[in-house]
């Protein structure tokens, strides 16, 4: 970058020296990764009706600055590379250009703290990580952190930042889940991968969520609404309400500052790990889905792909009342075309809000794009509750992503589940007309459940790990023969209906 300046200052008459009018959007710099097989958009600034030239590889596009300075083409399609080229970016005398360009696959990562935690954290904590972490000499993966503050406008451009090459010394400062996802693809598919990682913890969805976007359900109007008043109090007291703490909490305040001056970057997809801050201290995870679709929607819009593939995590155990309501909304929420969710309610968090084992959540949110967007045979999914069938006085569950087969398994570490071929299921509960539900006895049988138990004669649902955390030394056990844990369920939420008593602001 040092000889590239000095370049500009040769190149530059004296009088435009240290004011170039040519610039480039800063989400473009050296060693970025740009999206393989679609069109590339590039943008930036130069002086009004300037011709700007961009050239990469072997082809090169023109256009001409608009009246206020505004500039964009888009480069054809590129089989992805894993060496590295130069783009040049030229108008009038001034020329600078962009080293050591990738074209594979990018990745857009969002969510909070969960998202945001760093590769560091995840190796001082869990050797497994420090052996991943010691041994990441992946220059082919790329990672750009987005750092921008809440705006409330979008932004047309970022405010600083650069694309950095994966080397055991600078993985440290990668998003843990965003590095073990694209290692996962990296090793797969040969290709190089990209990250641009916008989370920011502490933060609930409603500020990624483009304005534009709260339409379509009563609580995103009323949200909406309540926004532009600045009504915090009325956010905080509504059905599906946050703890708005300031303007960061708002809706779009962080996709105008950290997505709108990215899009339309090429991606590939997006992946999300987040909802912590709306089921908090509070705060009422209900309606949750509608916010999640609005976020997928805004975003598919943003980045110009109706279809963008979005893939997120759903929460794990937590000591929290609203958690079971939250991981509920999340299930909801795959009901929208081209979502995935990985599940992690299995994994041994020893009741902490950043539990440290970001392997299993990378390895498994990996499965969803390599078997649905690469047709890799691999198990994605584990089993999601499909309909109960009441037989006399058992119930029988039936899943789907159960055709292997469904067994009692134990999370023996990461990255290991053990099926314990003569092992108790726990977590299974039936409830009768009375409402109230009791632990139950649950057996495999094929791809199915068969749950009963001899306080309940006639039950009318049932509902696996809907509780905050599992018990202790019972944690809930049920997969597939894949290894992938089951979602939690419910067979009839009207029978848990969601009391604001039990988890309240102070």
């Amino acid at each position: 970058m040092r000889n590239f300046l000095l370049f500009l200052l040769c190149v530059l008459p004296p009088g435009l020296q240290g004011k170039a009018a040519l610039t480039l959007a800063k989400i473009f710099s050296d060693h970025m990764v740009l999206q393989r097989e679609s069109m590339i958009p590039v943008w930036g600034k130069a002086n009004a009706g300037a011709k700007v030239t961009v050239t990469f590889g072997n082809q090169s596009s023109d256009t001409i600055a608009n009246q206020n300075g505004q500039w964009s083409i888009r480069l054809k399609p590129m089989n992805a590379s894993i060496k590295g080229y130069p783009m040049a970016i030229r108008s009038g005398n001034e020329r600078f250009v962009i080293e050591d360009v990738l074209v594979g696959d990018v990745w857009f990562a969002g969510g909070q703290s969960n998202m945001d935690y760093k590769v560091k954290g995840m190796a001082q904590r869990l050797p497994e990580a420090k052996v991943l972490a010691d041994g990441a000499n992946y220059p082919a993966i790329r990672h750009r952190k987005v750092n921008e503050r809440n705006a409330a406008l979008p932004q047309r451009d970022l405010t600083g930042g650069n694309w950095v090459v994966c080397s055991p010394q600078s993985v440290h400062g990668f998003s843990g889940v965003g590095f073990v996802f694209a290692r996962r693809l990296h090793l797969e598919l040969k290709v190089p991968i990209g990250i641009i990682d916008c989370a920011w913890g502490g933060t609930p969805i409603e500020p990624y969520v483009p304005t534009d976007s709260f339409k379509g359900h009563p609580t995103l109007v009323k949200l909406a609404k309540y926004a532009k008043d600045e009504n915090y109090e009325a956010i905080k007291k509504m059905p599906g309400g946050t703890y708005v703490r300031g303007p960061k909490w708002l809706p779009g305040a962080i996709f105008n500052s950290r997505v709108a001056p990215v899009a339309p970057y090429g991606v590939k997809g997006a992946i999300w790990y987040q909802a912590e801050s709306n089921c908090g201290q509070g705060e009422d995870p209900r309606d949750y889905r509608y916010k999640q679709k609005a976020l997928v929607e805004g975003w598919r819009k943003a980045f110009q792909k109706p279809r963008m593939p979005f893939y997120f995590v759903q929460l794990p155990q937590w000591k929290s009342y609203a958690w079971t309501y939250a991981r509920e909304e999340q299930l909801q929420a795959m009901q929208l075309k081209g979502t995935g969710m990985a599940v992690t309610i299995d994994l041994d968090n020893a009741n902490d809000i950043h539990p440290p084992n970001k392997i299993d959540v990378g390895e498994r949110l990996a499965l969803w794009p390599l078997a649905k967007l690469h047709d890799r045979k691999v198990p994605f999914s584990g089993p999601l509750f499909r309909k109960t069938q009441i037989q006399g006085s058992e119930a029988v569950v039936h899943f789907d992503y159960s055709d292997g087969g469904l067994m009692v398994g134990r999370f023996a570490g990461v990255g290991k589940i053990i099926e314990e071929k003569n092992g108790m299921l726990n977590g299974f509960e039936l409830v009768a007309k009375d409402g109230l539900w009791h632990p139950a006895m649950a057996k495999v049988e094929g791809q199915t459940v068969r749950v009963s138990s001899n306080k309940v004669g006639k039950p009318i649902a049932v509902r696996y790990a809907c509780h905050p955390e599992a018990p202790k030394n019972s944690p809930w056990n049920l997969y597939g023969k894949t290894g992938l844990p089951a979602s939690p369920f419910c067979s009839d939420w009207d029978l848990m209906p969601y009391d604001r008593s039990q988890n309240p602001m102070h």
